[in-house]
């Protein structure tokens, strides 16, 4: 019975490490495709008339963009780190959070929302950077002590 579980369990983790590959190939996709959509869009505000000139919205636009793509990839660092090493990083998981936390602070229009959820976007940001901080305090310590 024990060395059936085994078995299952030895090929359940081998569908898991092929879904994760997958997901490392379609991410490599997403990204390139992210990065044609930032260049198109860049070009065809560089275009229009005015020509050469980005207005404010159009820059924040495109900033949205570029974080957009470098969420995607942290995400393929987070996949190819587990690939390698098997574990989930959290610092590197908590890092992406703040990234796209700061995307969103980016796009915002703060003429459209409530105070409300500026105020939530605040706590949220405040606990990513406090997780962050500990964190990597956390890790600074173990090396440290390592002889």
């Amino acid at each position: 019975m024990v060395k059936n579980e085994e078995r299952l369990i030895k090929q359940l983790k081998k569908v898991i490490r092929f879904s994760v590959r997958l997901l490392s190939i379609m991410m490599v996709f997403v990204i390139v495709m992210g990065v044609v959509d930032v260049a198109w869009t860049l070009y065809e505000k560089l275009v229009a008339a005015p020509k050469f000139i980005l207005t404010i919205s159009d820059m924040l636009a495109t900033f949205g963009a570029f974080m957009a793509v470098l969420i995607a990839i942290e995400i393929f660092v987070n996949i190819t780190i587990y690939l390698r090493d098997d574990v989930i990083h959290v610092k590197i998981v908590i890092a992406t959070a703040l990234m796209a936390i700061a995307r969103k602070v980016i796009i915002l229009d703060f003429s459209e929302i409530e105070a409300v959820y500026v105020f939530a976007i605040a706590a949220v940001t405040l606990a990513m950077a406090v997780a962050y901080y500990l964190i990597h305090s956390l890790n600074d310590k173990q090396h440290e002590e390592e002889p």
